[in-house]
């Protein structure tokens, strides 16, 4: 079979297929803090992508402008379905979404965790996603209740110590 007739890329063209980011299906709860910067980093984003199209030269910068554009698009949807939650308004006997929670193991090594919205997450910073396992085990318990936490490298039961609101 002959591939004379093929179109392949030859090497100066922009990639035709950027991933888009997956939208979750979940709802977007977000604290305003997070709405903000969500904010900011599509002001961000957009402004990015204005510079590179004043000097579009080249494959690169074609290819990372379709990034950029991807990362707009899925951004703006991400704010447009926003739903923010004033977490200082908040005084509950519970946890719940915005609460910051400090946590000990049974060898006195403490954990604290803020669950926040799926955007906002960062385990690394202690930032929990609502939608999270250990996030949704957190939700509706309060100080002195109990939960086992499910990690890979095995499970590890915390004591709730105590939580707020900020």
């Amino acid at each position: 079979m002959s591939r004379a007739f093929v179109k392949e890329p030859d090497g100066d063209q922009a990639e035709d297929d950027v991933v888009e980011k997956p939208q979750s299906g979940l709802p977007n709860y977000i604290t305003t803090a997070g709405l903000v910067y969500l904010k900011k980093t599509l002001e961000d984003k957009r402004k990015s992508l204005e510079s590179l199209k004043a000097d579009v030269d080249g494959l690169q910068t074609k290819n990372e402008m379709k990034r950029l554009e991807a990362d707009i698009r899925y951004l703006e949807k991400r704010i447009q379905s926003a739903i923010p939650v004033d977490t200082a308004k908040l005084d509950r006997d519970d946890i719940r979404f915005g609460a910051l929670v400090n946590l000990e193991d049974k060898d006195g090594k403490k954990y604290q965790f803020r669950i926040v919205g799926e955007d906002e997450a960062d385990v690394d910073k202690g930032l929990l996603s609502w939608a999270s396992p250990v996030a949704r085990e957190l939700i509706g318990k309060t100080s002195g209740d109990t939960l086992v936490w499910k990690r890979p490298s095995g499970e590890i039961e915390l004591e709730i110590l105590s939580f707020k609101y900020q």
